[in-house]
């Protein structure tokens, strides 16, 4: 028995050591694949040494994995990756409500403890597993409503939601000073897991839809503390340490992406982020002048006739799908001598990262594409700004209008350019509900239309001037 432990002790230590180099390869596209590869290997002896030495019978496991393993593997062979957002978030909704049923059947086993101590420990481990759970629960399943269009993304503005979030979170505490100090705590704790999912609920309502990615990024971490709250109920050192590493990666991206947005970190976490800082967008004042259309033809004139072009990647490039011919446009246009580089918004997309796979998946070279931060100096020495579905993450209002609820969001500034281009259905309003101006300044051009199908010209017109 006691060899069996040693062996599973050193599984774990395997395991943990390949979840940290995954999450180290993660961090730079170049060495993604391998990152997946390591996570992957140390999730399989996880898995295989939990099911050697801590599983008694088989059949049960057996019975709830493999229709879960073929119901995970459909959905993610079927999902588009404009749904890769929603996924995520619905996924985190069920960390958090496992680590709900682990907190709740834990408490049923009753487990004697040497010591009263050990078992307040015990307790206090499950009642913060819980409450993080439940928050994590419904929170995801509000960000997931959002990302899909079932919830409106307009931030949930109630009167005094700070002080009703305070009061939820000092009634949570009392209950846990009941719980702990109640022989039967069942009532505190169920009422406690009824009060932080609605608590949940409104710290991710109270947040605008643009402001999604970092919200995802969040509950992210949310889950992997739900995770580590659950290993410690289950005295199991790898689920810890494997929870501890995604939440405070997740905390951390989150504070990066925060910061990159001229955000408070603290307001992610109290909810409403996003909805201050401005009014309404209706009650800002509405742009002035006159849209400027381009078509097809002309686009390809000033891409051709450029030195210098920045390609500004959005949500409606994933929309649309369109990657792929914007990569073969990037290639067109490096043979004819004229430098292209891609400027990526730290939350352009639905999800961190989004815009960065959707090009890679294409195959655009890694040195080439750009953080805001390394390209916005650029812009003024650009002959082309081309932009590809995009718009809120391009909106100077962020930087000229005090009132506009998007006010202090550092943009691409890809107005700076001799010529902005930008590629659109129509004149709607981006994700965070607020209108561009943008549209109206006297360089830049309008080209309306469907975005694969604007690209998939563009394409075949360099082609034949490239003489293909």
């Amino acid at each position: 028995m006691l060899e069996n432990q040693n062996l599973l002790t050193v599984a774990y230590i395997v395991a943990s050591a390949f979840f940290i180099l995954s999450l180290s390869g993660l961090s730079n596209p170049e060495t993604s694949r391998r990152g997946n590869l390591f996570g992957i290997i140390g999730m399989s002896i996880a898995f295989v040494a939990t099911a050697v030495f801590k599983v008694d019978s088989y059949g049960i496991l057996i019975a709830v994995i493999v229709p879960a393993v073929i119901i995970g593997a459909v959905l993610a062979a079927r999902v588009a990756m404009t749904s890769m957002p929603e996924l995520v978030a619905i996924l985190h909704s069920f960390v958090g409500l496992a680590a709900v049923l682990v907190g709740i059947g834990s408490y049923l086993k009753h487990e004697k403890f040497p010591s009263v101590a050990e078992r307040n420990i015990h307790e206090i481990e499950i009642f913060i597993g819980v409450f993080i759970g439940a928050l994590t629960f419904t929170g995801s399943i509000i960000a997931f409503g959002k990302l899909r269009a079932i919830i409106s993304s307009k931030p949930l503005m109630l009167p005094a939601r700070h002080f009703l979030n305070l009061i939820m979170i000092l009634v949570c505490v009392y209950l846990g000073y009941l719980f702990i100090n109640n022989p039967n705590g069942m009532t505190p704790l169920l009422i406690m897991t009824g009060i932080a999912s609605v608590l949940g609920i409104h710290l991710v309502a109270a947040i605008g839809g643009g402001d999604m990615p970092v919200v995802v990024s969040m509950l992210n971490s949310y889950s992997g503390w739900a995770a580590a709250a659950a290993g410690f109920m289950l005295s199991n050192d790898l689920l810890i340490v494997t929870g501890a590493l995604v939440g405070s990666s997740g905390a951390i991206l989150s504070a990066i992406m925060c910061k990159a947005m001229n955000r408070s970190f603290i307001s992610v976490i109290a909810g409403g982020f996003g909805s201050t800082g401005g009014s309404s967008p209706s009650s800002t004042e509405q742009p002035e002048g006159e849209v400027t259309p381009i078509s097809v033809e002309e686009t390809v004139h000033l891409l051709t006739e450029s030195r210098s072009v920045i390609i500004v990647p959005g949500y409606g490039m994933a929309v649309a799908q369109a990657q792929h011919a914007v990569a073969e446009i990037t290639k067109l246009l490096r043979k004819r001598g004229i430098e292209v580089r891609f400027g990526i918004h730290p939350v352009a997309g639905r999800l961190p990262g989004h815009m960065n796979v959707l090009l890679a998946e294409a195959k655009v070279p890694y040195d080439i594409v750009l953080e805001m931060d390394e390209i916005n100096e650029d812009f003024p020495e650009t002959d082309v700004a081309l932009i590809i579905g995009a718009n809120d993450t391009v909106n100077p209002a962020a930087l000229d209008d005090p009132n506009s609820p998007i006010a202090g969001m550092p943009v691409l500034e890809v107005w700076k350019a001799t010529f902005s281009i930008v590629m659109k259905r129509g004149m709607a309003s981006g994700y965070a509900g607020v209108e561009n101006p943008l549209f109206f300044r006297e360089n830049n051009r309008m080209l309306f239309g469907d975005a694969k199908k604007n690209v998939d010209a563009i394409l075949v017109a360099l082609s034949e001037k490239n003489g293909k």
